[in-house]
């Protein structure tokens, strides 16, 4: 016996495509290259699919940029998460590390450094960070300045300061990584109390 799909199991299946479809090609085209009936065509819907379910392009870039940050603030959580916890200026340095790592998908740059601030404009990219990954990177300031394990400094400027360390490490080279890496952990550990 066949199971049917719901209405909203077939509209969820192909949001899904869509955003699937649109990311490879926004990863290895851009999105000013990428075309709409290139993402229909590759996640084999109509154009009417797309735009029932996305009001544009830049809708579904935008769902697109949201679920890269979405798995970007999961892998730097999982990073720091645990049962091991390594203390505040430790977490910050594994934090910065797992983002760098996860960046290394030069696809995921491309959506996230490259595309999305000049599509969505800053001020967009800047409130979508702020509900992911800005999070995390503030409650670990937090915690290290609650713990006295580094000075007392406004946290939100920080946090904003931090991020665009991160952004430009993750724009490095593959063979200037490393210094960029240890360059992070001596500005993170001279933040120490």
């Amino acid at each position: 016996m066949q199971v049917r799909q719901t209405q909203a199991e077939r509209r969820a299946e192909t949001q899904r495509a869509l955003v699937v479809a649109a990311r490879q090609l926004f990863a290895t085209k851009g999105y000013a290259a990428t075309s709409t009936p290139e993402i229909v065509a590759q996640a084999g819907v109509t154009r009417g699919a797309l735009y029932h379910h996305f009001a544009d392009k830049m809708a579904l870039f935008a769902a697109v940029v949201g679920q890269e940050q979405t798995l970007l603030a999961m892998a730097v959580n999982a990073a720091t998460a645990g049962e091991d916890q390594p203390g505040p200026v430790k977490a910050l340095v594994a934090g910065g590390d797992a983002f760098l790592d996860a960046m290394q998908d030069t696809g995921r740059r491309q959506i996230l450094l490259v595309d999305a601030p000049a599509v969505l404009g800053r001020a967009r990219v800047d409130d979508m960070v702020a509900h992911n990954g800005l999070g995390t990177l503030i409650a670990q300031l937090d915690t290290a300045i609650a713990a006295k394990a580094i000075r007392e400094l406004p946290v939100i400027p920080l946090a904003h300061l931090l991020n665009a360390l991160f952004d430009r490490a993750a724009q490095a080279a593959p063979e200037e990584l490393a210094d960029y890496r240890k360059a992070i952990k001596a500005l993170i550990r001279g933040l120490k109390s």
